[in-house]
């Protein structure tokens, strides 16, 4: 793949592997958990993310092949890294990018019915707004009720979401080189579709 800026070819190949990790949660789990951790081994996958070896094995290199993790092969133990990345969408004049926080929220769905009601129930993009407001609800300057009613969801739903969201938002602050670039519903409401 080149690595020309500006380049298609390579801005095509982001757009593609993001699209990938939000098609599959556990290869979004991975990619940041990676990306959380810094540097690892497959056993560190293994142990962590309680994953067969070999299924490890797959998603890692898959992951390698889409350029978002790479693997050292200079020691004996191969270790992988990741490629921070972000993917910036301009439609209609309205901008919004992709970090991986949404990656990251993407990839604990499985595993928090909250997460998964929501991304089955009213997708992807329901899911992004969403964050957009659990940001300022996480730093306390909005109520479930202001995030309900703009969100358009039922009030207990939205309480379990924010909620769910409040623990991905605290937890990627740190780890999302692009976490800045987030919107915030506070600062920018997003549109929601009816």
């Amino acid at each position: 793949m080149s690595k020309a800026a500006g380049d298609p070819e390579r801005a095509v190949n982001g757009l593609l592997s993001v699209a990938q990790l939000l098609e599959e949660p556990r290869l979004a789990r991975l990619y940041t958990f990676v990306l959380r951790e810094g540097e690892v081994t497959i056993d560190n996958i293994v142990a962590e993310l309680e994953m067969p070896r070999t299924t490890a094995y797959s998603d890692a290199g898959t992951l390698v092949e889409l350029g978002v993790l790479i693997r050292d092969e200079e020691q004996k133990t191969h270790t992988y890294s990741a490629v921070p990345i972000t993917l910036t969408a301009n439609l209609d004049g309205d901008k919004y990018t992709i970090t991986p926080t949404l990656i990251e929220t993407y990839g604990r769905s499985p595993r928090d019915q909250d997460l998964d009601l929501l991304i089955e129930r009213y997708g992807l993009g329901k899911l992004a707004a969403a964050i957009a407001y659990a940001l300022p609800y996480a730093e306390g300057e909005m109520s479930e009720r202001v995030a309900a009613r703009e969100l358009d969801l039922q009030y207990s739903f939205t309480i379990a979401v924010l909620q769910a969201l409040r623990d991905v938002v605290v937890d990627m602050r740190t780890v999302d080189p692009y976490f800045d670039e987030i919107r915030n519903a506070r600062e920018q409401p997003p549109i929601v579709e009816e």
